[in-house]
């Protein structure tokens, strides 16, 4: 075996503060007395739909009003805000999610289709992971489902554009991609709402076939009194390569969880991430890279900044299963704190049942380098621009791997726009 960071066949090797339900891959749902009002089986009924869909929707809100609800004592959740969400601020509101879906005309002469609302085929939609997505099920007014035919080679990225508003709406935006064999594509999608306090429980689910590639790019700049629940639930097929970029800016709490299973011989994930908080608010990831066939890789590199109060989370977890020799596997996260009040937490694991792996973790939190610093001031650098330009180059090694000179220049402007925000708090 040659592991690097990594423990022995049946080990587990978890930080310290880690619990038994770090390698939980969904939670318990328990029961709990009282269902809140707002979000019944019958008002999931109300949104209609064909037949299947009205009967799944009722199942889902049936199940999510006997759930209990996550608590900051399960790992998953641990360091979060969630004892804060009080979901009797907020009610389900069909139309306050609007999706605007742009495919390229290339698209559609290759075959690629969207089906939306009562078009999506039963059988297209999947599960998530925890409570929320069971809420995402009951109330998600509008899915949408992608298709990428089998061979299409679809070089133009589409565009999915969200749009989340109403004070105290509840939205339930569901995306599902399905890329067919050999086929290659790219998606971009951008997330935004209005100044008001609304509540975002996203779900999205991703299939990769075998030989196919998709890179998929999300550009979070949620309202400042937002909150976001987020799931994404990917699955990799043989020889299959899957990029995830997320780039997080907005929101009061935005959270995303994200589950990449590579569960064909060969399969690759990739997971990329770059993330600014500033004033109170908070992000928070939880990444689940999982192994389940032989041969397959996975390249995590998560890297984020925090300034004024602002928070981040990431804790992740590698988990290679028995049958999955051959794996290389490696989970990085970068944090720069930005001044004495911010706080990042980063927690990774790994959990590996086989041998003849390579597999390795790496966190770090700290300060803006000094030397670095001391290089550019002694180059006559301004102290704050050096900084900038530290800050910059920090997460530039995220940001020049997104598809597209314009996505990455759209991505670095407002990555600049934040550290003007922060800029006080800059040395």
């Amino acid at each position: 075996m040659v592991a690097d960071g990594a423990a022995p066949v049946g080990w587990t090797t978890r930080h310290p503060r880690a619990n038994a339900q770090a390698t939980t891959f969904s939670e318990p749902l328990e029961q709990r007395p009282d269902p809140l009002s707002a979000f019944t089986v019958d008002a999931a009924a109300e949104l209609g739909g064909p037949d299947w869909l009205q009967a799944r929707r009722r199942a889902a809100a049936e199940r999510f009003g006997a759930a209990e609800l996550p608590s900051e004592q399960e790992e998953v959740w641990r360091y979060s805000r969630i004892g804060e969400l009080d979901l009797e601020r907020f009610a389900p509101a069909p139309t306050a999610a609007q999706v605007v879906v742009d495919l390229p005309a290339s698209w559609r002469e290759a075959g690629a289709t969207v089906r939306r609302g009562d078009e999506v085929p039963e059988g297209a939609l999947g599960e998530g992971p925890d409570a929320f997505a069971l809420l995402n099920d009951a109330f998600a007014a509008d899915p949408v489902v992608i298709d990428v035919p089998r061979g299409a080679q679809l070089t133009e990225p589409a565009s999915i554009a969200t749009t989340v508003s109403g004070e105290g709406a509840a939205a339930f935006p569901r995306l599902v991609v399905r890329v067919g064999d050999g086929a290659a594509a790219r998606i971009v999608e951008r997330t935004g709402s209005d100044a008001g306090a609304v509540l975002s429980v996203p779900l999205t689910e991703v299939s990769v076939g075998p030989n196919a590639r998709l890179d998929l790019v999300t550009v979070q700049q949620l309202g400042p009194a937002a909150w976001q629940l987020g799931s994404l639930v990917a699955t990799v097929a043989q020889q299959g390569d899957l990029r995830v970029s997320t780039v997080a800016l907005g929101g009061d709490y935005a959270r995303l969880r994200t589950e990449c299973a590579l569960k064909g011989r060969g399969a690759n994930g990739d997971l990329l991430a770059a993330y600014f908080g500033d004033g109170t608010q908070m992000l928070d990831f939880r990444t689940f890279q999982h192994h389940r066939a032989a041969d397959t890789t996975s390249n995590l590199l998560f890297k984020g900044a925090v300034g004024g109060r602002s928070r981040s989370v990431y804790t992740g977890l590698i988990r290679v299963d028995r049958e999955a020799r051959g794996t290389n596997a490696f989970q990085t996260n970068r944090n720069i704190k930005l001044s004495d009040d911010a706080w990042a937490e980063s927690v990774p694991n790994l959990e590996i049942e086989t041998n003849d792996v390579r597999c390795s973790h790496a966190s770090t939190v700290g300060p803006v380098d000094p030397e670095q610093r001391f290089y550019l001031e002694s180059r006559g650098v301004p102290p704050k621009v050096a900084d900038r330009l530290i800050v910059a180059g920090f997460f530039d090694e995220v940001v020049r791997q997104l598809p597209g000179d314009d996505l990455v220049a759209e991505v670095r402007d407002a990555i600049a726009a934040k550290l003007d925000r922060v800029a006080e708090d800059l040395s």
